[in-house]
C-alpha cells in the first residue's frame, strides 16, 4: 500500500502548472547547485589569503645523534671555562632529546593583502557567473515552453485539417462509388491524411526534445507547456552579462600587482623554545637545559629572473582577459540591438499573420463549397488546406520567436526574467 501510495506521489511532486514552479525547481537542482559549489570554493580562497596573515605555531620533538658531543644550547665562552675548571657536568652529549613550540608571522608581506584583493575579486566574478547562469537556463526553459506552445498549437491546427480532410474523405468515397469522381482524387486526400500524420509524428520526436531539455535543468517532465504571460517589459541599457568577465580583469589586474609585490621586501617575525635533556659526555649527568628566541627577519629581493617572468605572464593574461572582455562587449552590443530591432518586427509578423489566418480560413471554407460543387479540383482544394495550416504555423513560430527574442534580452540586460514571465 505504501509503494503505491509512493508511486502515484512522485509524478505530482514532479509536475509543474506554472513557470513560477519550473524556475524554484531549477534553483534547486544539480544545475544550479554545481554553480554554488564554485562560490563556495572561490569563497574558501579569500579565506586561505586572509589566513596567511595569521602566525603559524608548531610543536615539536626529535632525537639526534651526534658523531662528536654537541651542545645542548649555545654556551658563552667565560661560562664553558668555568665549567671545565670545576670539572662540573657539562651541557654537552653524544644523544640529545628536545621538545618545543615554535612561530612563525608575517608582519609585512605585501602580496598577501593584495592576494585576498584578487580572491574576492574571483568570488564576485563567481557570484555573477551563477546569477547569468540562471538566467541562461531560465531563459532555455522559457524558450523551450515556447516552442513547445508553438508545436502544441501546430498540432491542434493539423487535428483541424486532419478532420476536414476525414469529412472530405467520407463524401468523396460516396461520389467515386457512384462513378461522379475519379478514384484518384480519394487517393490524393488519404495521401494528404498519411501527410498530416507524419507531420504529427514529427512533431511528436521534436516535443520530447524540448521536454528532455526543461528536465534536465529543473527534473520536472512536463506533459504539456505551461501558459505564459508576458507580465513586465526588457529593461535595456547596462551590459549587465558582462559582469563576470569584468570582475574577472579586475582579479588579473591585481594579479599582476601581486607578482610585482613579491619583488618587495617582507618583514617576517619567528621565534621558538626548547626543552633538552641528554647526558653529559664528560660525566655521565644528566643534563636538562631550556632554550628559547625570538627575532624578525627582512628580505630584500635583489635579483630574481624567475619572478621577472611571472610579471611579464601575469600581464600577459591580464590583456588576454581584456580583450576577450572588448569581443565579448562588441558582441553583445551587436546582438542586442539586432534583437531590439527585431521585436517590432515579431509584432508585426504577428500582427499580420493573425490576418493572414483568418482570411486563409474564409478561403478554405469557400473552397470546401466549391470542392463538394465540382467547381474546384482535389489539388486546389488541399492548396487551401494546406494555407491554413501554413499561415497558423507562421503565426505559433512568430510568437515563439518573440518569447526566445525577449529571453535573450534579458539575459544580455541581466533582467529578472521570473518578474518577465508569468
Amino acid at each position: 500500500m505504501k509503494k503505491t501510495i509512493l508511486m502515484l506521489s512522485v509524478p505530482l511532486l514532479l509536475s509543474a502548472h506554472s513557470m513560477g514552479e519550473l524556475f524554484d525547481a531549477l534553483k534547486h537542482h544539480s544545475q544550479t547547485k554545481s554553480d554554488e559549489m564554485v562560490i563556495q570554493k572561490a569563497k574558501v580562497a579569500a579565506s586561505q589569503a586572509t589566513a596567511n596573515l595569521y602566525p603559524t605555531i608548531n610543536l615539536f620533538g626529535s632525537f639526534d645523534n651526534y658523531s662528536t658531543p654537541t651542545g645542548l644550547v649555545p654556551v658563552p665562552p667565560d661560562t664553558l671555562v668555568g665549567l671545565v675548571q670545576k670539572s662540573s657536568t657539562q651541557p654537552f652529549s653524544y644523544n640529545i632529546y628536545k621538545a618545543g613550540a615554535n612561530f612563525s608571522m608575517p608582519i609585512f608581506v605585501k602580496s598577501i593583502y593584495s592576494s585576498a584583493d584578487k580572491a574576492r575579486a574571483l568570488q564576485k566574478s563567481a557570484k555573477a557567473k551563477k546569477k547569468i547562469n540562471l538566467l541562461q537556463n531560465e531563459a532555455i526553459i522559457v524558450g523551450s515552453n515556447a516552442s513547445l506552445e508553438y508545436l502544441q498549437a501546430l498540432k491542434k491546427s493539423l487535428d483541424v485539417k486532419e478532420q476536414s480532410l476525414l469529412e472530405t474523405q467520407k463524401t468523396l468515397k460516396i461520389k467515386v462509388e457512384n462513378g461522379r469522381s475519379p478514384a484518384s482524387s480519394l487517393y490524393k486526400i488519404n495521401d494528404s491524411l498519411n501527410q498530416v500524420s507524419i507531420a504529427k509524428n514529427s512533431i511528436d520526436l521534436q516535443k520530447q526534445k524540448l521536454i528532455s531539455s526543461i528536465e534536465t535543468l529543473t527534473g520536472i517532465r512536463l506533459e504539456l507547456p505551461i501558459a505564459m504571460k508576458e507580465a513586465s517589459q526588457i529593461e535595456s541599457g547596462v551590459l549587465a552579462s558582462l559582469e563576470p568577465l569584468q570582475e574577472r580583469v579586475k582579479a588579473s589586474r591585481i594579479g599582476v600587482r601581486i607578482e610585482k609585490e613579491k619583488l618587495y621586501p617582507t618583514v617576517l617575525a619567528h621565534g621558538s623554545y626548547a626543552f633538552s635533556s641528554a647526558t653529559a659526555y664528560n660525566n655521565a649527568q644528566d643534563v636538562n637545559e631550556r632554550y628559547g628566541d625570538i627575532g624578525i627577519v627582512i628580505n630584500i629581493p635583489l635579483l630574481s629572473m624567475s619572478q621577472y617572468e611571472s610579471i611579464a605572464k601575469s600581464k600577459i593574461e591580464l590583456r588576454s582577459d581584456e580583450i576577450a572582455l572588448d569581443k565579448l562587449g562588441d558582441e553583445l552590443h551587436s546582438k542586442a540591438n539586432m534583437l531590439q530591432s527585431s521585436l517590432p518586427l515579431l509584432d508585426n509578423s504577428i500582427r499580420l499573420s493573425h490576418e493572414s489566418v483568418a482570411n486563409k480560413q474564409k478561403l478554405l471554407e469557400i473552397a470546401k463549397v466549391n470542392y463538394k460543387s465540382g467547381r474546384l479540383s482535389t489539388e486546389e482544394y488541399l492548396r487551401y488546406e494546406d494555407d491554413v495550416v501554413s499561415a497558423k504555423a507562421k503565426l505559433y513560430e512568430a510568437k515563439a520567436q518573440k518569447w526566445q527574442t525577449m529571453m535573450e534580452l534579458a539575459v544580455i540586460y541581466a533582467n529578472n526574467i521570473e518578474e518577465i514571465v508569468k
